[in-house]
């Protein structure tokens, strides 16, 4: 069993800031105090930097099985190390779909064998398999997964009398992505018959409308107050659809929570003039209006969670005129820094940072033992050094598919160290693959 001794660090947890050493003993923190020593452990010396519980990203796309020219569990999940997310929670829409417990089980071994990130699964609904999903234990698993606008892998869940099922008998929570399928083909059929197919990425958002986003999600509300059903509305994408949640009642109160990703916060429509298809996400990237009021709701409580939807295609296909180009980009080795750098601009407080990518997701999807830096916890942590700067080169990139939207930023922070159920598998730059991560569990009954 590893021993690791991290002193005088600057701890940002729980909503305090102060200095502190951090005992690691296996795969647990056994101590927090000011002054710890110990007599063989590995010690590291963490003055003047940040010590955060590693993000926990509730949603991504690493595309394996099926999709691995995109992306693979090994490769995406060394990429989310390297930027400080120390556990994720990816998405059914690979190939095949993760629509049975067979699959579902297949993914966790790949995972087992070779991420070195913690990971957990979500199992995918469709029009076919509601009772299949019923049957998981999800104690195991992160939750149930609905379509209810169709993007990549197309599992679109659309028959209301299915929805109503899933809501009225879905013993977990639900996460669903929501936009309204008839409204965007009619839009672009629309658009095309006007302009022609050779459209720029500017018609995403109209197209991908604020008001196909907020019919669906509005209708997802509607079905979970109905049956008190637990739902999670992930990648909020306009100002409208912010009145569908509050910030009047604790967190751990809320039986419907909603997700914020990053190319949300940063990007809007002015940006399709110049990175075009490569900030084409589902939903899409809308206005100034939209962006600006959605960081408010992240500020006020409205907005829970702080993800990225990390879902790489290759160079070429991102490449393709607009509307045969698919939707989705890679973020997770970046996605801690973009927020870093709200903070340096003086937009949010890095407690808030901590409790929207940690304490939060833990909290709503009731991971056990993890999203906080306390005694008895799993050690998955985060040195951060806020006054080295990380240009963003295609050298630098950890992805399969080689490319980034920040290719040409430089954030002013930089991921030094990051820890995963004790291990220290990300050392500036270097990487100790001798161990990988370890399976999510969840308190539910």
């Amino acid at each position: 069993m590893s021993t690791l001794l991290i002193k005088n660090a600057t701890l940002i947890n729980e909503d305090e800031s102060f200095v502190s050493d951090v005992l690691i003993e296996g795969d647990i923190i056994t101590q927090i105090d000011r002054d710890i020593s110990h007599d063989t452990a590995r010690v590291i010396e963490a003055e003047g930097l940040l010590l955060i519980p590693g993000a926990i990203d509730d949603q991504v796309h690493f595309r394996e099985p099926g999709l691995t020219h995109k992306g693979e569990i090994y490769t995406e999940a060394k990429a989310a190390v390297a930027g400080g997310v120390t556990s994720f929670m990816e998405m059914p829409n690979t190939n095949p779909q993760t629509v049975t417990l067979a699959e579902l089980e297949k993914k966790y071994e790949r995972a087992r064998a070779c991420s070195l990130a913690n990971y957990s699964f979500y199992m995918g609904g469709t029009n076919l398999n509601l009772e299949e999903t019923l049957k998981v234990d999800y104690r195991d698993v992160c939750g149930l997964k609905l379509f209810m606008g169709s993007s990549t892998g197309d599992m679109l869940v659309d028959n209301e009398k299915t929805l109503e099922g899933f809501f009225s008998k879905a013993n977990t929570l639900i996460a669903t992505h929501c936009e309204y399928d008839p409204m965007i083909k009619e839009t672009q059929a629309r658009i095309v018959e006007e302009y022609g197919e050779d459209l720029p990425a500017y018609f995403h958002p109209v197209i991908r409308s604020e008001e196909a986003c907020y019919r669906s999600s509005s209708f997802a509300v509607n079905l979970a107050k109905k049956y008190d059903t637990r739902l999670h509305i992930l990648h909020i994408s306009t100002a409208k659809e912010l009145d569908l949640f509050t910030n009047q009642i604790p967190l751990k109160k809320k039986r419907i929570t909603a997700e914020a990703c990053i190319h949300h916060l940063w990007f809007n429509e002015d940006d399709y003039n110049k990175k075009g298809n490569f900030i084409k996400w589902n939903p899409s990237v809308k206005t100034e209006y939209d962006r600006a009021h959605i960081f408010e709701a992240v500020l006020d409580g409205r907005i829970d969670v702080i993800a990225t939807d990390h879902a790489p295609h290759t160079l070429e296909e991102k490449q393709l005129p607009y509307l045969k180009a698919p939707s989705g980009g890679p973020l997770v080795q970046h996605s801690v820094l973009a927020m870093l750098e709200f903070y340096k601009q003086g937009r949010i407080s890095l407690e808030k940072i901590v409790r929207m990518m940690a304490h939060n997701v833990a909290d709503i999807f009731q991971v056990e033992k993890r999203g906080y830096i306390r005694e008895g916890y799993f050690a998955d942590l985060v040195l951060v050094d806020l006054n080295k700067p990380t240009p963003v080169t295609k050298e630098s990139l950890l992805y399969k598919c080689g490319w980034s939207p920040f290719e040409g930023t430089t954030f002013s922070s930089s991921i030094h160290k990051t820890i995963v159920s004790g291990h220290l598998v990300y050392d500036n730059g270097s990487f100790d693959e001798s161990m990988t991560g370890q399976r999510l569990r969840f308190k539910r009954s």
